[in-house]
């Protein structure tokens, strides 16, 4: 009975290759058919109008499917004559395909034999140990939908886990080899018949290769999973929603996202997956409407106790793609990263910064116990990857103390690695955060000068305007670097009149000079300040402190408010006392004279942020507005607003009784500043 199976097989083989002998006049044509019947010696495998569907597209416009264009096949009277060809084939193959269709249901020996062939497949496809070795495999063994797909995704998988310059090379290497233009043929064909997880993960894996978007492949993938939406699992849905993250918006990219996110609301309820629900954030992005992120919000918060820390860390992450502050999520995972932050690599933990910027999170904790990490294994990291944590923590107003003071001693022992960038972003930091190493004050600001001279023949107006303006803020003038940039402003050379930063420019430019007069060492205190006052009406927010100084003092006429001073200074309200600071002063208009017995006391009501977070150090332009209003003769009081405005009535009187009549006051002792979270 074997035999005659055999037999009936060999023949039926036999006439369909003698029938595409001569119904191709393409020789080239027929030698690639005749090879691919060579190839495929199992006949139980596939039948003979899956063949032809294979034969069909392996013909030499193949290669074009890796180009950017979008039409993989022949134009014009090639495509009629190759459908014309099909369709003969098909016909002459009808007959024979039902036969053996028969004849391979008796055979249980053969289901065996293809059991065995699949096993032996796959067991050479887990011993591939680069994606070349994939592709001479499919090239020579793979058969089934399976087996194909199978392959693009193993040729990924080798593929991740190399460094990006090995994936430079190992990519060029999959684009050149001759395997895989068939195997990207061979998925397109099959692609409707894939099963679901062949489908996702075929996608998958063709996107992170590098296949372009706008391929027929990658297009008609995504147009088979808009048509088969309804019939992904989670976790198919889950690695679908991880593509489409990397893709841009095109036609078929928004059809899938919209749909997706219908089938997710659906969905949401069910899923108890932390992974899947992360990805599914990810997906949905900032543009999801407000109901979908609430309903992904409250899935995550059902799961939130048996919160890992890689899956705390894609939530996080998770919740930035969607522009998305849940402060309880956050929190937890918050928690989570605190715990197992030494875990964390120099990708991961830039990411939870920026992502802390980007979400407005100001998690104190979490901040602290990132920069104490950073800090204890600053021996380990680059000088390039601490300058990216520093910028990473200024836009966050947060002040890496210890950090600073580490990264300081480094600068000034081997300022070689600086260049012009990385000086932008260190002078920017630290002018910002208003830091000063301790105990190496002038050689910081020495080696950063001789730094930025060295650069002074290539920099740019702006670039050198930052830089003058962000060591001023410091308190140091370089002179260098100030006299070419004051010759420039004479030249009218720096700020162009169509200049769409003019605004910035000036007042940077502004603060400059302010600097170089009353920070230079000849500057002297003035025995008497010329002052303006403004209008009597106050700010809604300045309207409690002045009815508390009220009820202090007992007269308006005991304080002056809005007050305009030089350089375009301005203090809140104004109190004269006597040297003792026993006795307040009553403010008239024959005050204005010199008299060195009295005692000026300036309030500024700032807000939180014009300090670091959590702290109460004031960042580097309240720090110069203080410095130069003692230059002029005030004894500055800062007053945290937003904690003032917390205050009772009572308590707020007693608050500035305290400011005002104390002989020792420390601004550094004001209104504490608490997380904000």
């Amino acid at each position: 009975m074997n035999n005659k199976i055999n037999y009936l097989l060999s023949t039926a083989r036999c006439m369909h290759r003698c029938s595409s002998v001569f119904s191709f006049k393409s020789s080239a044509t027929a030698r690639k058919h005749i090879l691919w019947t060579s190839r495929y010696r199992d006949p139980l495998e596939n039948n003979f109008r899956k063949c032809l569907s294979i034969f069909s597209s392996l013909d030499g416009s193949s290669r074009r499917f890796l180009s950017q264009k979008t039409d993989v096949f022949s134009t014009g009277a090639e495509i009629q004559a190759e459908k014309s060809t099909e369709a003969l084939m098909s016909d002459q193959a009808t007959h024979s395909s039902l036969e053996l269709e028969k004849l391979e249901d008796s055979g249980s020996f053969k289901v065996k034999h293809v059991m065995d062939h699949d096993k032996l497949f796959f067991d050479s496809l887990q011993k591939c140990t680069c994606p070349c070795d994939v592709l001479d495999l499919a090239s020579k063994s793979a058969a089934s939908i399976k087996q194909f797909t199978n392959c693009l995704t193993t040729v990924w998988r080798l593929l991740k886990n190399l460094s990006e310059e090995q994936q430079r090379y190992e990519k060029q290497l999959i684009f050149e080899h001759p395997a895989f233009p068939k195997l990207c043929q061979q998925l397109l064909q099959d692609a409707r018949r894939m099963t679901r997880g062949d489908l996702v993960f075929g996608l998958h894996a063709a996107v992170h290769i590098g296949i372009p978007q706008n391929t027929l492949l990658v297009q008609t993938l995504l147009r088979v999973c808009q048509e088969r939406l309804n019939q992904l699992d989670n976790r198919c849905i889950s690695v679908l929603a991880t593509t489409l993250v990397g893709l841009e918006k095109d036609k078929n990219v928004s059809a899938l996202q919209a749909g997706l996110q219908l089938l997710a609301e659906q969905r949401i309820p069910s899923i108890r997956d932390i992974f899947i629900l992360q990805n599914l954030m990810k997906c949905m992005g900032k543009d999801a409407p407000v109901f979908l992120k609430k309903k992904l919000e409250m899935a995550v918060l059902k799961e939130i106790d048996h919160l890992t820390f890689p899956n705390a860390l894609r939530v996080f992450l998770g919740l930035v793609a969607m522009n998305y502050c849940s402060i309880p999520i956050l929190n937890a995972c918050s928690k989570k990263i605190q715990e197992n932050v030494h875990d964390a690599p120099f990708r991961q933990l830039i990411l939870i910064l920026e992502g802390c910027y980007n979400l407005q999170y100001r998690n104190v904790k979490l901040l602290s116990a990132l920069a104490d990490y950073i800090n204890s294994t600053a021996y380990l990291w680059d000088k390039k990857q601490i300058i990216l944590f520093l910028s990473a923590f200024e836009t966050l107003a947060f002040q890496p103390s210890e950090l600073m003071g580490i990264f300081a001693e480094k600068v000034t022992e081997d300022p070689e690695f600086l260049n012009l960038k990385n000086l932008l972003i260190i002078l920017r930091v630290y002018s910002r955060l208003n830091y000063v190493p301790k105990g190496q004050k002038h050689q910081f600001f020495e080696t950063l000068n001789n730094c930025l001279n060295k650069y002074l023949p290539q920099i740019s107006n702006i670039e050198l305007l930052k830089a003058v303006h962000s060591l001023s803020i410091l308190g140091y003038l370089p002179h260098r670097a100030l006299d070419e940039l004051l010759q420039k402003d004479s030249r009218d050379e720096l700020i162009l009149s169509d200049d769409v930063y003019r605004e910035q420019k000036e007042m940077m430019l502004h603060c400059v000079k302010t600097c170089v007069e009353l920070d230079s060492p000849s500057f002297t205190k003035p025995a008497f300040v010329q002052t303006e006052c403004f209008s009597s009406l106050v700010p809604l927010n300045l309207r409690k402190a002045r009815q508390a100084l009220i009820d202090l003092l007992g007269d308006e006429n005991m304080f002056r408010q809005n007050v305009q001073l030089p350089y375009q200074y301005r203090v809140d309200f104004e109190i004269r006392m006597d040297s003792d600071r026993k006795s307040v002063l009553p403010v008239t208009a024959a005050d204005d004279h010199a008299d060195s017995s009295v005692q000026r006391l300036a309030f500024l009501f700032v807000p939180l942020s014009a300090f670091c977070v959590g702290t109460t150090h004031p960042q580097g332009k309240l720090a110069m507005k203080k410095r130069h209003l003692n230059k002029l003769g005030y004894n500055v009081i800062l007053v945290l607003n937003k904690k003032f405005q917390e205050m009772t009535d009572e308590d707020a009187v007693e608050f500035l009784k305290g400011k005002i009549y104390s002989k020792n006051y420390f601004p550094s002792s004001d209104v504490a500043v608490q997380d904000s979270n």
